[in-house]
């Protein structure tokens, strides 16, 4: 799995993250999940809290193949008051 490529969403309590996944093994991974650690950034830099989310893996993907894929990662609006905004900085993979 690459490093997760942050890009700005329209709501500041969200982000777009490009996640590149590349199967090493020798057969077709056919599922699996993404989790998210999110962080929600205070306007002096402080980390109030991190939350997690959940997505699909974009499967299948082939033995050693590569497959990119773009979320749109938010959290509950009402955590992001103003003057803040979120940094999804860890990404990790379940593969089935």
């Amino acid at each position: 799995m690459g490093e997760p490529v942050r890009a700005a969403a329209d709501k500041r309590w969200c982000e777009k993250v490009t996640v590149k996944f590349r199967n090493t093994g020798g057969s077709p991974v056919r599922s699996g999940t993404v989790t998210f650690a999110t962080h929600v950034i205070g306007a002096l830099g402080v980390d109030w809290a991190t939350v997690e989310s959940t997505g699909p893996l974009p499967a299948p993907i082939g033995a050693g193949a590569a497959r990119t894929e773009t979320y749109t990662v938010c959290v509950d609006a009402w955590r992001v008051p103003l003057g803040m905004h979120v940094e999804t900085r860890d990404v990790t993979a379940v593969l089935k």
